[in-house]
């Protein structure tokens, strides 16, 4: 497969692709299945997938969303889009033998699939990565089909106290909008039926934490407790 298709133009999608890629490299493209799977999976739930949905994963990383999808959606088609090569050469490999699931490289600003295509489309973790929300948007309900349903999970959102200390930590930029800020980016956008809930974390914490990002265990508990961000909207029929 010939992941590389065209050339990247714009400065922010090249960072992107040159960031993402070392973290292929060092696994922790790999890494991210563990971090976000519970979240993931209840978002999964709540996308109510049909054997014959087509669905759409941007910034699917090593595809791991990716397959969960297409063992359901045994009917109909997963397509991945990443702008890391390195990512989705792993998701490549590690998605052998399903017949329906593929991979494409591209940005998020400009996506080359047809119009009125995806009944769903998930997003997990990597919507504030994007230079131009607004564009994203505008491309992902280009490709969507009239009553098509977006789903957008997200860690780092300004409600969240917790997440605005990876801000200034990340090598790539990164857009910190609050809850209300990305209702309203959505309606602004043509997108309706827009509700947003909270997914908190269930999944286990270890009675002393050792990493950067909080002070101890009770803080990471607090950051679960709080969870995701979880964006839903239609594409109007």
């Amino acid at each position: 497969m010939n992941i590389r298709t065209e050339p990247i133009q714009s400065e922010a999608d090249k960072n992107l692709q040159q960031e993402f890629n070392q973290w292929a490299a060092a696994g922790r493209g790999d890494e991210m299945e563990g971090h976000h799977s519970d979240i993931t999976d209840q978002t999964l739930a709540l996308m109510n997938l049909k054997p014959n949905d087509r669905v759409l994963d941007l910034g699917c990383g090593t595809g791991w969303a990716s397959r969960r999808m297409a063992r359901v959606v045994t009917g109909g088609e997963v397509v991945g889009v990443d702008v890391a090569d390195e990512m989705l050469r792993r998701a490549e490999t590690a998605s052998t033998g399903i017949g329906n699931v593929r991979y494409l490289w591209g940005s998020a600003e400009s996506l080359s699939l047809a119009d009125n295509t995806f009944s769903k489309v998930l997003s997990v973790e990597s919507f504030y990565y994007y230079a131009d929300q607004g564009a994203a948007l505008d491309e992902l309900r280009r490709v969507m089909a009239p009553g098509g349903r977006l789903f957008i999970l997200i860690n780092l959102y300004r409600d969240n106290h917790y997440s605005l200390r990876w801000v200034g930590e990340l090598k790539v930029p990164v857009q910190a909008l609050s809850e209300a800020e990305y209702i309203t980016l959505l309606q602004k956008h043509g997108f309706v039926d827009v509700e947003a809930r909270r997914i908190p974390d269930r999944s286990p914490t270890p009675e002393t934490y050792s990493g950067k990002w909080f002070k101890n265990a009770e803080e990471l508990r607090d950051f679960k407790r709080i969870g995701a961000l979880l964006l839903m909207a239609s594409r109007p029929r």
